[in-house]
């Protein structure tokens, strides 16, 4: 493993507690009525969303920083890959909840942009990677 996929490693390994709060939070909107988390499924599904996004893109992110190291792309293109799925993990789950952050919420607001936006990253960071897998030469 190379000192940069550690770095990285490191960085997205200390974003996991904020993942565990997202549960706790939702955990405990669900046990207390005076939340209003229950009145309002839209709210429910993108705050799941939001917190399941988060857990499975950090995990991608970490499986990307050993495959970065047998990737053979251009610097830049390299640290594309390794830097834009971890973005992509804030990014998404970013804009399912700041869309519908408000308890009142009926449709999300404009930070729903944030989902698309953090798509679009993830596509062209695991694309590019990809890409970068198939130039290594066996």
């Amino acid at each position: 493993m190379t000192r940069e996929a550690r770095t990285m490693a490191g960085i997205i390994l200390i974003t996991v507690p904020s993942i565990q709060y997202g549960g706790y939070f939702l955990v405990t909107s669900l046990m207390n009525r005076t939340s209003h988390y229950m009145d309002d499924p839209l709210r429910q599904n993108f705050f799941r969303a939001g917190h399941a996004h988060a857990g499975v893109f950090v995990i991608l992110a970490l499986i990307c920083q050993l495959l970065a190291d047998a990737a053979t792309l251009p610097m830049p293109l390299l640290w594309l890959a390794r830097i834009g799925v971890p973005a992509a993990a804030i990014l998404l789950p970013l804009g399912f909840f700041l869309s519908m952050a408000s308890p009142t919420a009926t449709t999300p607001n404009g930070l729903v942009n944030f989902i698309y936006v953090g798509a679009v990253v993830l596509a062209v960071s695991v694309l590019t990677l990809g890409v970068g897998l198939l130039r290594t030469p066996a």
